[in-house]
């Protein structure tokens, strides 16, 4: 050593560290700041996030597709495909049908059977009929023209559309038949008229007519009994408006406004003419109410019409078959029993009279016409009126407790 002391060492002591850079909120994205704050990737980072990105438009596209490709596919299940509709279609048939058929039955009858409108001062109506000749004669139930009465109008209407005025010719209350007639009218197309005996219980048959004043309405059905008696009327409380019809039974439809229209046969022939019903709590006039078929129609067989209108047209009045007894109508037991005494005082048992000249006395209880029984006077009288005057018909009948027979002549009053 020299012997000349040193100096001592100065440490200079750092400068102080800036406080912000102990606070580095970026710290953790260990790299340099860019300018707008975001920060400056590495390119593994890069490559991880290129694919996060990749991944995650793969899965928005396949979720899209998905989500169109079900509405599509049920667009077109809906649809049937792209473009317009266009349903499957049978092609053009035959426009004929067989005769026996139902449509051919209606097709061969509808230009004969006409609707008939009705007014009067008090009343009006709608009913059917159907034409029986070239000369202009309709035929239908008294029921449907009653209501014009002497001084009202009846208007036809042809299946076709056209109209005519027509005229009574003759009606009679206790067949419940009419004719009418038209003039004027050219082309007129008879409805053949078939045999109502041939008739059998399930036979199939088509009525037509204007229920409820829908006209050339046809309903199709079978002949579900025969020779029911069947009465209606009665409203005036004398018996002189009662009908009386040994009627043909059929489960056809038929409901207000079929009245004087035809049931026909297989062959389109005339077998009956639609008169009544049996309705639910209404009783079997078709003039009553609004009541619907449920299956009971009884018409006049046509065997019984052709007679009467004939009558109608030749001499504008019906004739009536008759026994030539008074009944006695409020006899309660089985059977139809003869009066003792007449309406008018007179005998219960006309003198030279059909019963009379049978040996049919007062009190006896008729049971039986020609071998079929029957249980009320309505029933005998239904029976009686079912045959012309002048057949012979046999009657069984009870005595003092004894069963007899006895055969007689029908005799005839006029209507």
């Amino acid at each position: 050593s020299s012997g000349t002391p040193q100096p001592p060492a100065v440490h200079t002591a750092p400068p102080p560290r800036d406080p912000w850079q102990n606070y580095d909120p970026w710290a953790a994205a260990s790299g340099p700041l860019q300018q707008n704050g975001a920060v400056v990737l590495s390119k593994d980072q890069r490559r991880k996030r290129a694919r996060k990105v990749l991944v995650l438009g793969a899965l928005v596209l396949a979720l899209g597709a998905g989500g169109i490709g079900g509405a599509v596919g049920s667009y077109l299940e809906r649809n049937g495909g792209i473009g317009d509709v266009e349903l499957p279609q049978g092609g053009d048939d035959a426009k004929g049908r067989a005769p026996d058929s139902v449509a051919g039955i209606a097709a061969s009858a509808l230009p004969s059977v006409v609707t008939l409108h009705v007014s009067g001062a008090d009343a009006q109506g709608t009913g059917t009929g159907f034409v029986l000749d070239k000369r202009g004669h309709i035929l239908t139930n008294n029921h449907v023209v009653e209501p014009a009465g002497g001084d009202g109008e009846i208007s036809v209407t042809f299946s076709g559309g056209e109209t005519a005025k027509a005229t009574v010719v003759g009606r009679d209350t206790g067949y419940d038949l009419a004719v009418v007639k038209v003039t004027g009218v050219s082309g007129l197309k008879p409805l053949p008229l078939g045999n109502s005996d041939n008739v059998q219980v399930g036979d199939p048959v088509v009525a037509i007519g204007a229920p409820f004043e829908l006209s050339n309405t046809v309903t199709s059905g079978i002949i579900s009994a025969k020779e029911r008696p069947i009465t209606a009327g009665g409203e005036k409380g004398d018996g002189s408006d009662v009908s009386y019809v040994d009627a043909l039974q059929t489960d056809a439809p038929i409901n207000p406004g079929n009245s004087g229209g035809p049931l026909v046969d297989a062959s389109a022939r005339v077998i009956g003419i639609n008169s009544a019903i049996r309705s639910a709590g209404t009783g079997s006039d078709l003039e009553g109410g609004q009541a619907g078929s449920i299956g009971l129609g009884f018409a006049i067989p046509i065997n019984q019409g052709k007679r009467v209108a004939e009558e109608l047209i030749n001499t504008g009045r019906a004739t009536h078959p008759v026994i030539g007894v008074t009944l006695d109508m409020d006899y309660a037991g089985d059977g139809a029993r003869v009066g003792t005494e007449n309406n008018d005082g007179g005998p219960p048992v006309n003198v030279g009279g059909p019963g009379h000249k049978a040996g049919i006395k007062a009190g006896d209880v008729i049971t039986e016409v020609g071998g079929q029984r029957i249980h009320s006077g309505e029933e005998l009288i239904v029976k009686i009126r079912a045959h012309r005057p002048g057949n012979r018909l046999e009657l069984t009948l009870q005595r003092d407790g004894r069963a007899r027979k006895v055969t007689l002549t029908l005799g005839s009053s006029g209507g």
